[in-house]
């Protein structure tokens, strides 16, 4: 079992203070109504999201100060503030694969609220889950971690060298197996994922996209749950920072939308990011890097590959002849 700073008290605020949010944003601010979220929305709830990330970061800070002394409050919060951005880099790429199958699949902007709502709800279930059960297992099998870290700097390497090729979605095994055991109607039929006709059930395309969207969830888990642990082995550390990141997913979607092919070198940091990370769970029996270190590499990666995205215009680009 891992040591955390997770007593009863601290999981029921964090619960309570996650399910007060979610409540804010689907019923009193209409995050479950159609429509598409303006770019200014989307802005001002981006802030919003990281600034509840960072009182929860200082409000835990002064709860572990005075619980649990100076050490360990200023070891746990750079914890919770570097897994929180490591969470909300990597999510970028989450993001754009969203894009790419809304695009693909030509949702219409006022239906793409309801689908981010149902995937970032399932995403924070999913996390639980699997954060449990990553704990259990680096608890009960300690040489799991050099497992993570070898399939972090295989997934880093990878997405390295696929750089910015789309994925074929018309042969993913998924949606294969969706559109050859359902029956799905030609058009989409409002926000709705069911429709009855001629006294039958039938699935719309938008239940396609969500379903595709809850499986890329799964698949950024699968590297981001480990990329966290290897910056701390805490499981309430670990849960928070990924929770408070994945709150502000809709967010930053509706934020990225109309501009993220201007950030077509982030993949490659992320890449980076990925690989780092795995090489210091790999190496952690012999070279230990100092969380408030990691933090800064990682900054550094991600705000390097965010200006040279600026800077280098995308290969599609075309300049505009001088007059």
């Amino acid at each position: 079992m891992l040591e955390s700073i997770g007593t009863p008290w601290l999981w029921g605020a964090f619960a309570a203070i996650t399910l007060a949010v979610l409540a804010l944003d689907l019923f009193v601010l209409g995050g479950n109504r159609a429509g598409r979220m303006s770019l200014r929305a989307a802005a001002g709830w981006s802030v919003v999201w990281i600034a509840l990330a960072a009182a929860f970061g200082a409000g835990l800070w002064v709860y572990l100060d005075g619980n649990a002394g100076r050490a360990v409050a200023n070891a746990r919060t750079l914890e919770f503030f570097t897994g929180y951005l490591m969470e909300k880099a990597l999510a970028v790429d989450n993001v754009f694969v969203w894009i790419l199958l809304f695009t693909h699949f030509a949702v219409p902007a006022e239906f793409q609220r309801r689908v981010l709502l149902w995937g970032v709800l399932c995403a924070i279930v999913l996390r639980a889950v699997m954060i449990g059960a990553g704990a259990w297992l680096i608890g009960q099998f300690s040489w799991v971690l050099y497992v993570f870290g070898a399939f972090l700097v295989y997934t880093g390497i990878k997405m390295a060298i696929a750089g910015d090729h789309p994925p074929d979605l018309d042969n993913q095994p998924l949606l294969k197996w969706l559109r050859g055991h359902l029956r799905i109607t030609p058009s989409f039929h409002g926000e709705r994922f069911f429709v009855r006709q001629n006294g039958l059930l039938y699935a719309t395309p938008l239940l396609l996209v969500l379903a595709l969207v809850e499986f890329s969830d799964l698949v950024f888990a699968v590297d981001s749950i480990p990329a966290i642990f290897a910056i701390t082995l805490d499981p309430f550390i670990v849960l928070t920072s990924n929770v408070f990141a994945i709150m502000g997913l809709r967010a930053m979607y509706f934020l990225l939308v109309s501009v993220h092919e201007r950030f077509h070198l982030l993949k490659y940091g992320l890449a980076l990011v990925l690989t780092f990370v795995g090489a210091k769970m790999l190496l952690v029996e012999w070279f230990h890097l100092p969380v408030a270190l990691s933090l800064a590499v990682v900054a550094i990666i991600l705000a390097g590959a965010t200006l040279a995205s600026l800077l280098i215009p995308p290969p599609t680009q075309k300049t505009e002849p001088q007059r």
